[in-house]
């Protein structure tokens, strides 16, 4: 076997987990004007055909900014805009429709290609647009009417997912209409972002000039962002270092993945290839966003204080907690194991040991967003590791509020004369807690 074909195999190989793991996966694929108007289309075209083909649910969405400007200073019309958002006068709205159209027909076309030796070759693909899309006018905003401009009022996903599952790709033009029987032209970018979130597709991909984010405004490719969380990526938009296209797109990524879109992926189409690379190697090879996010349990430290404090200080004025002060906090906060999430401390509990291998386990909270997803579970059994560490054998609480949890998680009710004499005469006897007690 020669290198080459070593090679080919090794990559075949190790893009196989990438493989499996895709196939069945619905994507949103928006596709920039640019994108069209680019030399290498062909190639990008007869990527997504692979990606159908490799058992992928595609709905691809395209722009035609570029083509409609070309067909506006055609016809001899001015474009208008305002913050980003075109204004469609009712002049311009048949040129609009007729770039928008041949773009759709032009792509549907490329994806309709089968000649032998081609990459299209027995690909037999179905190609279905339709109304799906139901707009409403996106009014007078400062002042100024936006004519025949259009927001997405409504998407059709379950006549979207009956095609999907008929293995069709589905086309999506950045034209939709009104329950009157209106034409409005849309930004497609929000076409994308809308439709992927409805569907609760796996993916957003964004097809742009730009090879991804940049980090620090620096136009080099080793200060593309390769990955970002919400978090980062909205502090990133927020720097504002980025060109009005990528800004744009970044912003749709995060719209995306904030309404239930898992990733958002920013790619080149002027890399040959890219979508590929990102998708089926390790590296990738733009950017992507996703929900997944920084998580982890450890021993809280001083600078934990403020944190925890936020984070008890709501159930301490419903008095579920017993009052905490800084300075108290700040001597015990040895004692406190945190749940942190992307630098917020999210949940929080703490271990008081005694003597006679007895200890309290004091300030269990999380955070109303985050309740009832298995934090206080983690926490308890966190905890517990802590007390077969230190040789305690029975742990105990004092609650008010959430006796049964504890109930249900092994521990039963007890005495005050059953906890250690230390913490007996700190009892409050106005907060009238119940004690409740596990043997470990």
């Amino acid at each position: 076997m020669s290198s080459s074909q070593q090679q080919y195999v090794d990559w075949f190989r190790r893009s196989s987990p990438y493989i499996h793991s895709h196939r069945g996966r619905t994507f949103v694929i928006y596709i920039s004007g640019e994108s069209i108007t680019h030399s290498g289309f062909a190639h990008l075209i007869h990527d997504i055909a692979l990606l159908n083909s490799l058992g992928v649910k595609l709905v691809l969405v395209h722009g035609a900014r570029p083509q409609i400007e070309q067909q506006l200073k055609k016809l001899k019309l001015k474009s208008s805009f305002h913050n980003g958002w075109r204004i469609t006068s009712a002049e311009n709205l048949p040129g609009i429709e007729q770039a928008v159209g041949q773009v759709r027909v032009n792509i549907e076309t490329l994806l309709s290609m089968g000649l032998v030796n081609t990459p299209m070759s027995g690909a037999a693909l179905r190609v279905i647009s339709g109304n799906f899309i139901t707009a409403r006018p996106y009014g007078i905003r400062d002042g100024i009417d936006f004519g025949f401009t259009g927001d997405i009022r409504k998407i059709d996903t379950e006549a979207i997912q009956q095609q999907l599952d008929l293995n069709n790709i589905v086309l999506l033009s950045p034209i939709a209409f009104s329950p009157t029987g209106e034409a409005f032209n849309c930004r497609a970018e929000d076409v994308a972002t809308a439709t992927a979130g409805a569907l609760g597709a796996d993916k957003l991909i964004l097809m742009m000039p730009s090879r991804g984010a940049r980090k620090d405004g620096e136009k080099t490719p080793l200060k593309i962002a390769h990955q970002l969380n919400i978090v980062e990526a909205e502090t990133l938009l927020q720097k504002d270092i980025n060109d009005e296209l990528t800004q744009l797109h970044l912003l749709s990524a995060i719209k995306a993945c904030t309404n239930g879109v898992r990733r958002a992926h920013l790619i080149s189409h002027e890399t040959d290839g890219a979508l590929l690379l990102e998708l089926y190697t390790h590296d990738g090879s733009g950017t992507m966003i996703t929900t997944d996010t920084y998580e982890g349990l450890r021993q809280a430290n001083i600078n934990d204080v403020g944190g925890i404090l936020e984070l008890i200080e709501p159930l301490e004025q419903q008095q579920v907690l017993a009052h905490r002060s800084r300075e108290q906090l700040e001597l015990e906060i040895g004692k406190f194991t945190i749940i942190e999430r992307d630098a917020m401390i999210i949940a929080c509990a703490a271990l008081y040991p005694y003597d006679k291998h007895c200890a309290e386990l004091a300030c269990v909270a999380v955070h109303s967003n985050y309740q009832k997803q298995g934090r206080a579970d983690e926490l308890l059994q966190h905890i517990e590791q802590q007390c077969q560490q230190k040789d305690i054998h029975q742990l105990f609480i004092l609650t008010t509020h959430t006796a049964h949890w504890f109930i249900e998680k092994g521990f039963v009710e007890g005495e005050l004369e059953q906890i250690p004499i230390q913490r007996r005469d700190m009892y409050n006897a106005r907060r009238n807690s119940k004690i409740y007690i596990k043997n470990l």
